[in-house]
């Protein structure tokens, strides 16, 4: 935090950062806040993981029998329901912690660290995409916690699907962190952003792969396959249970690679002091306001 305040100084003082190595003051910072901001939050863990084991202790019991899943990729054989929300219900952790992350930089945009930062030297990208990587790295610390108990549950991927996962796991937090920066930039006030959260939490959830296979979805609704078809968030549910049996889902790769790129490259406009959301409201980093009847 002493970094992030000394580099937050050296640019309200207009001095350049010290080059690769003020870079690296300033991402270790970020990420160093949001990780004591994690560790004193200690509900924030604990929601985290009782929303997914709720799915899973509660809900696939009770789903079991009539939900039974037939033998589909990446899955070489009959698999009991909870095998198969697992990877689904991973991504529900980094969808909400994407969007809680974001609803912390709403207030710090306005008030905190970031209010100063973002009038530092430093590229709105860079800024914007430390905020994602300490968002990242704490949701990989909630779902290593997931897969631990999902593992004494009995779901057991490869041991190297552990490893494997990895990767996928960066990606789609990208991708999940970034929309919810985007949608920072459009609210100022907490209260605001806490209650659009919801209404894109639950259609993401729901509307996707992450409870049920979509060709049961195609059996029931043709529309509603569709849309679970081109949501974002089920091509993250599957890329990250095709990299947990040790196997690419190509397509879901791309999808969502392309669309971690939209959103961020939104998120960046919209936060640009020049163009973006906040310069139309006003916001700290969009300069002083117009008085009526003076120029700029």
């Amino acid at each position: 935090m002493s970094g992030l305040a000394q580099q937050g100084q050296v640019a309200a003082k207009g001095i350049p950062a010290a080059g690769v190595s003020g870079y690296l003051v300033c991402l270790t910072g970020i990420v160093w806040r949001e990780g004591l901001r994690f560790l004193h939050q200690r509900g924030r863990f604990l929601s985290a993981l009782v929303r997914p084991l709720v799915w899973l202790f509660i809900f696939a019991a009770g789903f079991r029998a009539a939900l039974g899943v037939s033998i589909i990729p990446p899955y070489q054989t009959y698999i009991l329901y909870e095998v198969y929300i697992m990877p689904g219900l991973v991504a529900m952790i980094q969808l909400f912690n994407g969007l809680q992350s974001s609803l912390s930089m709403v207030y710090d945009r306005e008030v905190g660290a970031m209010r100063i930062l973002l009038v530092s030297p430093y590229p709105r990208w860079f800024l914007l995409l430390s905020k994602l990587v300490a968002g990242i790295a704490v949701s990989l610390i909630q779902v290593g916690a997931f897969l631990v108990i999902a593992y004494f549950w009995g779901i057991r991927p490869p041991a190297l699907g552990y490893l494997a996962v990895l990767p996928a796991l960066v990606l789609s937090g990208l991708m999940l962190g970034a929309l919810g920066l985007l949608l920072s930039s459009v609210f100022r006030q907490l209260e605001n952003f806490a209650s659009v959260m919801n209404f894109v939490i639950f259609p993401m959830f729901f509307a996707s792969s992450a409870l049920y296979p979509l060709w049961r979805v195609r059996e029931s609704s043709v529309l509603l396959y569709d849309i679970c078809r081109f949501n974002p968030f089920t091509h993250a549910v599957e890329l990250i249970r095709y990299a947990l049996y040790l196997q690419v889902n190509w397509t879901s790769l791309a999808v969502v690679v392309g669309t971690a790129a939209v959103f961020m490259t939104l998120a960046v406009v919209a936060y640009d002091p020049a163009k973006g959301l906040l310069a139309r409201r006003g916001g700290p980093a969009g300069g002083k306001p117009q008085v009526p009847g003076r120029e700029a």
